[in-house]
């Protein structure tokens, strides 16, 4: 008998914003009781609910249950800025360039992307969740502005579009005088991410697959030819599981050292009434990342995904016990509230309505962890900070491997190495927050 146990379950700081602009959710389904199953999926995310999706496709009448810790979208997948990125985005590259010739991780990015869309045509979601609108790489000095030259010119070397914005276009955009230039890229999708993962569970649920939230893991037992899950309240008895946890992935004992828990921080506005509208000005949608990775993204969204609201998201800590702090939260917030108020000085004094910390999960060398663990046990897991357009492919990876199916997904995660072993403690810790806080300085006005 094998057994792995989970050592925590997730904790998060501060309110799920993104669910909490959208109108209220039914009472949740929780496990409540004991059920079997073809296949059980670990997580509710977007890498849980991707994977229940295609288990569904390859294996018609198939029982699939997933087990949601928390409410769908209140947890990591809805903590998010919402943007699902075909292009190279390698988030510890000084320019996002990643390695050489990314076609085959943008194809792949972009089997995600339609994955989504077909998930929101056949469930009817709202378009306004799920909005093809590209993004920007904004740069607010020279040195970022090379750094978006420099990208540029490797995207026009892989053959895709993009386009340069001077500061003037930048401030018909987002209103905001204080970019010096961007890089607008149109393959991005913008996301209301709560509002896109609770229609595609509630799709799910109504092909008939058990979505059960407020229903943490406990435990797992395997007990002959099949895996018997437990929650507080109930159990699944399951011949192949998926665990689509991303870092809580070694809370149940694998790859143990391998795995960064960060931590990333946002900050949302209330609703902007129309005087704070007109003063704004630009246009009601857009996303601005920065070009340098460590600097400061910003998104404004409209009352189609829940109110006139700019995010603020900046800051990152390193957290091996995959908890935020109360301080951490409230030194973010300050932080929000400057580089806010540099960009849209003339919004000064907005309040911001909700501020958040949502749990990223890396590995030093790039790679995610999508394989068979134990037999009829695996993972999609490990985002590397690419978790809308990363976890989808790994749901839809591990799905496939548990279906016996090989395909394009599963070749790519399965020829990668495994995580890399991170310094021992506390040097890992230390180092990690101390060079997070160089970097954040270093970017400076971006």
């Amino acid at each position: 008998m094998t057994t792995y146990a989970a050592r925590r379950t997730p904790v998060h700081r501060g309110p799920a914003a993104w669910s909490a602009i959208l109108p209220g959710q039914p009472a949740p389904v929780t496990l409540d009781g004991d059920r079997t199953a073809d296949f059980a999926v670990i997580g509710g995310g977007f890498a849980g609910l991707s994977a229940a999706r295609r288990l569904a496709q390859m294996n018609p009448g198939a029982k699939v249950v997933v087990l949601e810790a928390s409410r769908l979208a209140e947890g990591a997948a809805g903590r998010n800025s919402g943007f699902m990125i075909d292009l190279p985005h390698e988030l510890t590259s000084e320019d996002y360039a990643g390695h050489g010739d990314d076609r085959a991780v943008i194809a792949l990015n972009r089997q995600a992307i339609d994955f989504a869309r077909g998930a929101v045509e056949t469930y009817g979601i709202d378009r306004n969740f799920f909005d093809p609108a590209g993004k920007v790489n904004g740069a607010a000095s020279e040195k970022a502005d090379a750094l978006n030259r420099s990208y540029a010119r490797h995207l026009t070397g892989l053959g895709e579009a993009n386009e340069y914005l001077d500061a003037q276009a930048m401030a018909d955009l987002t209103g905001s005088r204080h970019y010096l230039s961007g890089i607008c890229t149109p393959g991005t999708v913008m996301l209301q991410p709560a509002g896109y993962i609770r229609g595609l569970g509630e799709g799910l649920r109504r092909d008939g697959i058990g979505v059960f939230e407020n229903s943490p893991v406990t435990g797992i037992v395997r007990q002959g030819n099949s895996w018997e899950i437990a929650t507080a309240r109930g159990k699944v008895r399951a011949a192949r599981v998926i665990l689509a946890n991303n870092g809580h992935l070694e809370s149940f004992g694998f790859a143990k050292n391998r795995l960064m828990h960060v931590f990333l921080y946002a900050s949302m506005t209330v609703d902007l009434d129309a005087s704070a509208l007109k003063k704004l000005g630009g246009r009601p949608r857009w996303g601005v990342t920065p070009s340098d990775p460590m600097g400061t993204t910003m998104r404004r969204i409209d009352t189609g995904q829940g109110g006139n609201r700019i995010v603020t998201r900046t800051c990152a800590t390193f957290e091996p016990g995959m908890e935020a702090s109360e301080a951490a939260l409230a030194r973010t917030a300050r932080v929000h509230r400057e580089k806010f108020e540099e960009r849209f000085p003339q919004l000064r004094g907005a309040p911001m309505e909700y501020t958040w910390a949502g749990h990223l999960c890396l590995s030093r060398n790039g790679v995610s962890v999508m394989r068979e663990l134990d037999k009829g046990l695996y993972a999609a897991a490990v985002c590397n900070g690419l978790g809308t357009a990363r976890s989808t492919l790994t749901g839809i990876g591990a799905a496939e491997l548990a279906s016996g199916v090989e395909s394009a997904v599963t070749r790519h995660f399965t020829a990668e190495t495994e995580p890399t072993r991170l310094p021992p403690p506390p040097f890992a810790t230390l180092g990690a927050n101390a060079y997070l806080r160089w970097k954040e300085w270093r970017a400076g006005k971006e």
